[in-house]
């Protein structure tokens, strides 16, 4: 078996370019590597990530496949992240770039043909992830509006006794300025 991490941040996924070999060189990939004898997969993709990255990262979720590799080889891909003070990536082993991808921009690199399916479900998930985030962002705003609306016009006379109590102005039913 072979893993490759979807190294997330930041709502953007992380591609490698293939140094080598020469069949692969200036072709964009997931991170990762085979899994050795006896190793579980997620401990594989933290030791690859290590080994090519230098970086310290845990698995996150499975990504939804299995994706055949020349046999006996599939590939199986995890999102993954840094964890807090870890190293910025930088191509160590097999790697001479990595790139930052935002959703809009994962095609704009020659991905490996067999990475390929893999990226299109990477893909699916972060934008699921963004319009998850969004409609958590746009809820909040709605609330934190509607609670200002009902903060203001709940009881005016309490804005007028907490501006009295303070010495503050305030023109919620204030009948000292005839509100």
């Amino acid at each position: 078996m072979v893993v490759g991490a979807a190294l997330i941040d930041d709502g953007r996924l992380l591609a490698a370019r293939r140094s080598a070999p020469a069949e692969l060189a200036g072709r964009w990939e997931l991170p990762g590597g085979k899994v050795e004898p006896g190793e579980a997969s997620e401990a594989a993709l933290v030791r690859e990530l290590r080994e090519e990255l230098g970086v310290d990262a845990e698995a996150v979720a499975r990504v939804p496949g299995a994706w055949p590799l020349r046999p006996p080889y599939v590939l199986h891909v995890w999102t993954a992240r840094l964890r807090p003070g870890s190293a910025a990536p930088a191509p160590l082993q097999d790697h001479d770039a990595l790139r930052w991808l935002a959703p809009e921009e994962i095609w704009h690199v020659d991905w490996l043909d067999q990475d390929v399916p893999a990226v299109r479900e990477v893909l699916l998930g972060l934008r699921e992830d963004a319009d998850a985030r969004a409609g958590a962002e746009a809820a909040a705003g709605t609330k934190a509006a509607a609670g200002v609306e009902a903060s203001a016009s709940a009881d005016p006379s309490a804005d007028s006794r907490a501006a009295a109590e303070t010495g503050a102005e305030c023109d919620g039913g204030d009948r000292r300025r005839g509100g």
